[in-house]
């Protein structure tokens, strides 16, 4: 295992040459010198079956790591999601710790892991695609289709995308509603339509104008409908997740302000990093500044009336709702973050380990109108939580940089399925609902396990 080199962790921001070229000392000297304290968990990792492949159990969660371990942080700066993943910890004195790298699913909880992933689990990478950010991925059963959407840097409009499960292989072609639907961050299915959180707001989308907020499409017409635009004449800031409450039909969505390094092509950050989604006004999607402070709401399709219900968080992500309909999660990922200022236009925004990436539960209560009891649930230990939803045992299962971990009802991590791109949602498909399709910035790729989904009607 070798050192970071100055130019690796130069990308990342935040860590200064002094502290590369003191990394790179203690490196030298642990591959010379065994330290490792009492409790030092050993091996670190190893293989969880001999009739499982490319499956790691990490003995203990690797409480205890022999010295002189390091993993990379940014502390400010644009950061490449794959350099501070947990497979780049560097652990030079426990060699079992390389087979991180080589696998597809690390397993934290050996008994219940292994139970949720099944005999045969397996990972494919299906398509690649653009660097572009592909986001809410929704299944639908009675076509056993695939739709998803692309959302370009720079007001440039893409169609959205859909995979043919019929097809042996699957295959992948454009697709477009009428009206086009721009931009959409977030996706959802209820009732025979596709629901999609529209991020962006633009004065011209191929001869149509779109504002963020909730759009329909019906999948057998392609005919799509706005349900919502405005918050009493205010833009939203950027619809990012939604979900349709199964008991009462209300569009519980997420409105974050939050942005984007990936747009920054004439500053001094990188161009080729291949970073976090989205993010409306900052990444040139949208052409309004944010008007609304970052916000959680209840639409109600019925009468038209949007409620506030959580405004606390600095940057709400994802949300999603337990199978009982009795806890709902919602992620901040307020370690994105950035200016509003309009007269600065859309300059992008850093990445800051230290700042919120946090998904929270709450009560549901009201007879699913309102939440409380907020609890801290899950600290991301890769990127940001981004992509959230509950499988049908309740477990919660999140896109968090280049992978997606599966948790316990209490916030425990579990499994971390591990991916070559940043993995931005994704989505059950099949009879059962094992399949895990996953979307993301260069790539598509399935996951075949024993972890059902949720089914939606």
């Amino acid at each position: 295992m070798r050192p970071p080199s100055a130019t690796e962790v130069l990308c990342c921001g935040g860590l200064a040459v002094a502290q590369i070229t003191n990394l790179t000392q203690k490196f030298t000297i642990s591959q010379n010198t065994s330290i490792s304290p009492p409790g030092t968990i050993s091996p670190l990792a190893q293989p969880c079956s001999s009739n499982l492949s490319r499956v790691t159990c990490i003995n203990q969660y690797a409480s205890v790591m022999p010295y002189l371990f390091f993993r990379p942080v940014s502390t400010g700066g644009p950061i490449e999601p794959s350099f501070g993943s947990f497979d780049s910890v560097f652990v030079p004195n426990d060699p079992s710790f390389d087979l991180v790298n080589g696998s597809d699913f690390l397993v934290f909880d050996r008994q219940r892991g292994l139970d949720l992933l099944g005999p045969n689990p397996s990972y494919t990478f299906e398509f690649k695609v653009s660097t572009a950010i592909h986001e809410a991925p929704i299944y639908v059963a009675a076509q056993n289709k695939l739709y998803f959407a692309q959302l370009q840097i720079s007001n440039a409009f893409l169609p959205q995308l859909v995979i043919d499960l019929n097809q042996k292989p699957p295959t992948i072609s454009n697709y477009t509603s009428d009206p086009p639907v721009y931009a959409s961050s977030g996706g959802t299915f209820h009732n025979g339509l596709l629901y999609w959180g529209a991020s962006a707001g633009v004065n011209n989308v191929t001869g149509t104008t779109q504002r963020a907020g909730i759009i329909t499409t019906d999948p057998n017409t392609n005919k799509s409908t706005a349900l919502l635009n405005n918050y009493y004449g205010f833009y939203f800031n950027m619809v990012d997740d939604l979900f349709v409450h199964p008991g009462t039909g209300d569009v519980w969505f997420t409105d974050p302000r939050k942005p984007s390094p990936s747009s920054l092509s004439n500053s001094h950050y990188p161009t080729n990093l291949t970073l976090s989604p989205e993010y409306a006004w900052f990444v040139n999607l949208s052409t309004t500044a944010p008007q609304l402070p970052a916000a959680v709401y209840r639409f109600r399709p019925s009468t038209g009336s949007v409620s506030l219900v959580e405004d606390t968080l600095s940057q709400p992500n994802g949300i999603a709702i337990s199978p009982d309909q009795s806890t709902i999660y919602i992620s901040d990922t307020g370690a994105l973050s950035g200016t509003i200022d309009p007269s600065l236009g859309p300059i992008g925004d850093a990445f800051n380990a230290t700042g919120k990436r946090t998904i929270y539960a709450y009560d549901v209560d009201g007879n699913g109108t309102y939440i409380s009891n907020k609890r801290a649930f899950y600290l991301a230990q890769d990127w940001i939580p981004d992509g959230l939803k509950v499988a049908r045992n309740g477990y919660v299962v999140t896109a968090a940089g280049r992978g997606v971990d599966v948790l316990d009802q209490e916030g425990v991590l579990l499994v971390r399925v591990q991916t070559n791109y940043t993995v931005q949602n994704f989505a059950w498909t099949g009879e059962g609902l094992t399949t895990l399709w996953l979307t993301g910035q260069g790539g598509v790729s399935r996951v075949e396990w024993g972890l059902a989904g949720q089914v939606l009607v």
